[in-house]
């Protein structure tokens, strides 16, 4: 059979393609995981800026979550942009009445154009709604600053941000290291069963990043729907996602896409 598991994005479309539910999408297909999709909001953007976001409304949030899950058996689900408190109670709510065993949390905050994703306010209900429910958060340093209210600039800041996070109920973060630009190697940091694990790669020479959280997320959902263990999956994420970067291309004018069809050797 082609595919090894089934994986769920609960996100916002990207017009521009190379983020939100088309990154997801595309990361899922190329692990070899059949992706289904929560849309819980629109943007309009391309690779210079995010010219309006419209969110789904709430019943048809939850008619999308019943639908699935009243036929499908969903193991593993990772959230994107989630722009207004509502949406997030909506996902949370509904996260727990079918019963979500994986979820990977991707507090997506600003797009790689600098526009804003998330409304004032939402970050409270972040924390308190959905990040206790998490299998995993995802953040990277500066979301971290922000989920936190702490400096995110060095590893030790890191540790100290994923300490934070958990302490709101999640079983493990990953605090991502690609905007602390003055390390000598990317860093990621991983917080899971009280202990620490430090990822380190060289950096790869490219400025077309965008959609890179996302993919990093999808990643590792869809290695967790196919049966990976969770720091086994961040393994194999990371290595996907530097695949897909090494294939990053520009067809914009600004910060392009990633190379999500690249061939993954070890499947």
């Amino acid at each position: 059979m082609l595919y090894r598991g089934i994986a769920l994005s609960v996100a916002a479309s990207d017009s521009g393609g190379g983020a939100g539910i088309q990154a997801d999408l595309k990361t899922f297909q190329a692990l070899k995981v059949f992706g289904m999709n929560v849309v819980v909001g629109l943007t309009a953007q391309n690779s210079l800026s995010v010219t309006g976001i419209h969110d789904t409304p709430q019943q048809m949030i939850a008619l999308q979550f019943d639908a699935l899950f009243s036929d499908f058996e969903i193991p593993a689900a990772k959230t994107g942009m989630l722009h207004c408190p509502d949406t997030i109670i909506t996902v949370a709510e509904h996260f727990k009445k079918h019963h979500v065993k994986q979820i990977v949390v991707d507090p997506v905050m600003i797009a790689q154009s600098g526009s804003q994703l998330i409304s004032d306010g939402a970050v409270n209900t972040l924390l308190n709604e959905l990040i206790p429910l998490a299998t995993l958060v995802t953040p990277n340093a500066p979301e971290a600053a922000t989920l936190t209210g702490q400096r995110v600039e060095s590893v030790a800041e890191m540790k100290q941000a994923a300490l934070a996070i958990a302490a709101h109920g999640c079983n493990a973060v990953l605090i991502k290291g690609g905007h602390l630009t003055h390390q000598q190697k990317v860093c990621d940091l991983l917080y899971l069963d009280g202990e620490f694990t430090l990822f380190e790669d060289e950096w790869i020479n490219t400025q077309n990043t965008h959609g890179t959280g996302c993919t990093l997320s999808a990643a590792i959902t869809a290695e967790l729907a196919a049966g990976r263990d969770l720091k086994q999956a961040v393994h194999f994420a990371r290595r996907y996602l530097r695949l897909a970067l090494q294939h990053a291309f520009k067809p914009g004018h600004s910060h392009g896409p990633l190379g999500h069809a690249v061939d993954v050797p070890w499947l």
